[in-house]
């Protein structure tokens, strides 16, 4: 709880009862039941979709010259980075040990 001024001065519980029950009386300041809040949660995730197979990020150093050819392509040049590198495993599988 934070902490109050040196000059603060709380309600007493009669002031306290009274604020509580000028707030229940009124119409528009209505609290919400149980049934009415669970109404209110939204329905829908906000984000993406979570990925069926996640990328993974590693640290790994390439040649400049190769990086830079890549790079030259413009935006989006990551992804044919792995879309290459994905090409090359269909062409030449690597048997697990």
């Amino acid at each position: 709880m934070p902490k109050l001024k040196a000059d603060h001065i709380d309600n007493t519980p009669a002031e306290d009862a009274a604020i509580t029950a000028a707030a229940m009386a009124d119409p528009d300041a209505m609290p919400f039941t149980d049934a009415e809040w669970e109404a209110a949660k939204p329905r829908l995730k906000i984000g993406r979709p979570k990925l069926e197979r996640p990328k993974v990020y590693t640290p790994i150093r390439f040649d400049a010259d190769i990086v830079d050819a890549f790079k030259s392509t413009g935006k989006g040049w990551q992804t044919r980075m792995n879309a290459a590198l994905r090409q090359f495993l269909d062409e030449h599988p690597i048997r697990k040990a």
